[in-house]
């Protein structure tokens, strides 16, 4: 039998309980909080953290147990709106469905995020297994196809349909989730998202974008990146008081990390 994703859900689920989530609450955060981003090799995973993001496939549930009993939130790293060819359930998208190359990310193509029809398997496996292995939220990258060349015609409209679809589906799991850049759809999906994750707000100049998740009290993860800047110091101040959690990471977002100082 051919190994696939959903086999090695049905495995984890074995060794894990679940309760509804309507019978429990999902992390909410509010304000500053200090947090990492590690996806790909070397890690360091010794930092006390309040919050860590990590990715999907490669973080075992013995390291995620390992950040929280520690008291660190762990969020899952979870390609939403680009297919990857090196990743365990690769073969499960639909040809239909994928696009045109994602352009710098080698291995990436574009998803047509229209089609939650055939997306939906895929992505509920993917948080199937999230949950499964003890995350306590996701973030979905690449929720801005609206003004990406993918190959598709797709709408504003259509990646807030995709944006609340996975809203959903992350809560009915007990999974807390991030609004991933998107600072044009923040008005409109800050009440569904409990936190944002932004990169090159600063680099780009559109930070304000996110003035409504400040508004609500909600967490922001902002990254910047160091092909931009080698020193953050001058902006902590300004977005640390509007509970802007601010980072300077390399662009492979390796153990490589800089905050802002005390």
């Amino acid at each position: 039998m051919r190994v696939t994703l959903f086999n090695i859900i049905s495995i984890f689920a074995l060794f894990s309980s679940f309760t509804s989530a309507s019978a429990q609450t999902w992390w909410q955060p509010h304000d500053f909080l200090s947090w990492d981003w590690q996806l790909t090799e070397p890690y360091d995973f010794t930092r006390p953290v309040q919050m860590i993001d990590l990715d999907l496939f490669e973080t075992s549930p013995k390291t995620i147990k390992a950040f929280q009993s520690n008291g660190t939130k762990v969020i899952c790293y979870i390609n939403v709106g680009a297919w990857e060819d090196w990743r365990a359930d690769a073969k499960e998208f639909p040809s239909v469905i994928i696009g045109k190359d994602y352009a710098g990310w080698e291995g990436e193509k574009w998803l047509d995020i229209r089609r939650i029809d055939l997306l939906a398997p895929i992505m509920k496996a993917r948080m199937d297994l999230c949950a499964a292995k003890g995350f306590d939220g996701m973030e979905p990258d690449n929720m801005d196809l609206h003004w990406a060349n993918t190959g598709f015609p797709i709408s504003k409209q259509d990646q807030i349909r995709y944006s609340l679809w996975l809203a959903n589906e992350a809560h009915k799991r007990g999974l807390s989730i991030g609004q991933k850049n998107a600072g044009d759809l923040a008005s409109v999906l800050v009440a569904h998202f409990d936190w944002a994750l932004t990169e090159d707000c600063i680099a780009d100049n559109w930070c304000a974008e996110m003035t409504p998740y400040v508004k609500a009290g909600k967490s922001i993860f902002a990254a910047e990146y160091t092909d931009n800047f080698q020193d953050i110091s001058p902006y902590c101040n300004k977005v640390k008081k509007h509970g802007v959690s601010l980072i300077l990471k390399d662009r492979d977002l390796t153990k490589s990390l800089k905050i802002c100082p005390d």
